[in-house]
């Protein structure tokens, strides 16, 4: 009793409005078999600013472990999301069998990914676990085998362990999947002291029904887009199992435990789905990123043209449906900070949103080194940066390079940096642009000012972020 009244403490805090002001609730390291559920479960988990995902597993289990590992870089590159690393389980003896669904089923484009390029998963996970300062929540969505073979080779790995939540249909069967994968490591984790919660899918649902899967596909977002293609895809429509929740019920128990029901199992504890009218809408809650509140003084942006000035009020809908909320609102605070619509400031706004995809973070967690220097109009980039990724002087994680100014920043999270570069056939149109506009009506013109800002609404909705920048590992 006293070990579940602690569970349900800790499950209350994460349905708090307000919280850290930028720091996600949960940590997560996921192992996955990369069966159709992990796909939407995994898009789930990324979707949620109240989640960090660490870092992904893979095991063989509904599929074997190189053709899952295909799957998951695959998905994750897909999102832009190339810098969460993913480590593969080669030495469980399971022989998957394959499930059609989700081996026939694209999850990205598996031609730029090959499984020989990925690390072993326990070495990945205690690299990043001597960098990692926040306490893990493991999500099991296959079986065990990671889990045990982490806490084997290294038993004080178990001290950074919050949590686990294994996704089994029935923890007194083991008959269950996800058990018969590999049962010496179920009853090795079930039989040590590790806080467990099994999460509990046997009475799985059709929780995917027209409705919610009209209003995912209306939802802007990539990761709503994704889930939309995957309900409306014709072959998947013959396997009712795709509509059930089954893996995908592990986010929804991380942000909504009042949509379950409790009780024990064993040593351990067992979460059931009780509301399932309240399933559907707080899935879309996550989906659309609504599991914390993203500002500090205003509820939300605006979204209607209408609220915003006449010349940017015709790109204000394409703005939004092309690059996501993230980057309207962090262009709309750049500018007003920056107290003019500048192009390069643009441009850090763009960058900044790019590095946070690559790391899938949040902001104001990780540091930035910007080359763009302190001399206008480049140096304009800082400002993008400042309020795109939270790195700022204040916070300590900004640092401006004057010497050789050029458009770009390196970003170091973790144990990973990358450096982002505008490529130089973009840096010269714009400079040559602001060239000439100064050459002929001057910095003190007024004209200058209304070009100038022409100009940036025109980049802004004409350049893609994912196009623009030369990413380089450091």
């Amino acid at each position: 009793m006293k070990r579940l009244i602690s569970l349900l403490i800790l499950f209350s805090l994460s349905t708090a409005s307000f919280s850290h002001p930028w720091k996600p609730r949960h940590y997560v390291i996921i192992d996955t078999d990369a069966g159709i559920d992990d796909m939407k479960a995994i898009s789930l988990l990324l979707a949620s600013p109240d989640v960090r995902v660490v870092a992904v597993t893979v095991s063989p289990g509904a599929l074997n472990a190189n053709t899952a590992y295909l799957k998951i870089r695959s998905l994750l590159d897909s999102y832009f999301h190339e810098g969460v690393p993913v480590g593969i389980n080669r030495t469980s003896a399971f022989k998957s069998p394959d499930f059609q669904t989700a081996f026939n089923t694209v999850w990205g484009d598996e031609n730029r990914v090959n499984s020989r390029d990925a690390a072993e998963s326990i070495s990945l996970l205690k690299d990043i676990l001597t960098v990692e300062k926040n306490k893990i929540e493991f999500l099991c969505l296959g079986s065990m085998s990671t889990l045990e073979r982490l806490l084997a080779g290294q038993p004080s790995i178990k001290d950074v362990i919050k949590h686990v939540f294994w996704s089994n249909s029935d923890p007194g069967n083991k008959k269950d999947f996800n058990y018969s994968i590999d049962p010496e490591a179920a009853e090795k984790i079930l039989k040590s002291d590790l806080p467990l919660t099994f999460v509990n899918n046997s009475s799985a649902f059709k929780l995917y029904d027209s409705k919610l899967i009209s209003r995912i596909t209306e939802t802007n977002s990539v990761y709503a887009k994704e889930l939309g293609q995957l309900l409306d895809n014709e072959t998947v429509k013959r396997h009712d199992f795709v509509y059930m929740m089954a893996d995908d019920a592990v986010p929804l128990l991380l942000h909504y435990p009042g949509v379950f029901t409790f009780r024990k199992a064993g040593n351990s504890d067992e979460a059931l789905i009780a509301d399932t009218v309240q399933a559907r809408e707080m899935m879309l809650k996550i989906l659309k990123g609504e599991t914390v509140e993203r500002n500090q003084v205003v509820k939300e942006f605006p979204a209607d043209p209408a609220f915003y000035f006449s010349d940017i009020e015709a790109s204000v809908t394409d703005i939004i449906s092309k690059y996501g909320n993230d980057e309207w609102t962090s262009g709309v605070l750049a500018n007003e900070l920056h107290r003019h619509l500048g192009v390069f400031a643009i441009v850090g706004v763009k960058m900044g949103i790019r590095a946070r995809e690559y790391f899938a973070t949040g902001v104001d967690e990780f540091s930035v080194v910007s080359t763009a220097g302190s001399i206008p109009p480049l140096s304009c980039m800082n400002d993008g940066l400042q309020v795109s990724t939270g790195a700022t002087p204040g916070h300590g994680l900004l640092k401006v390079i004057n010497d050789s100014p050029a458009p770009s920043a390196e970003f170091s999270y973790l144990n990973q940096k990358i450096k982002l570069t505008l490529k130089p056939e973009i840096t010269s149109l714009i400079s040559n642009e602001l060239k000439d506009i100064n050459f002929v009506h001057g910095l003190d013109s007024d004209i200058y000012w209304e070009l100038v800002r022409k100009n940036s609404i025109k980049y802004w909705l004409n350049l893609d972020r994912h196009e623009i920048f030369i990413i380089e590992k450091l």
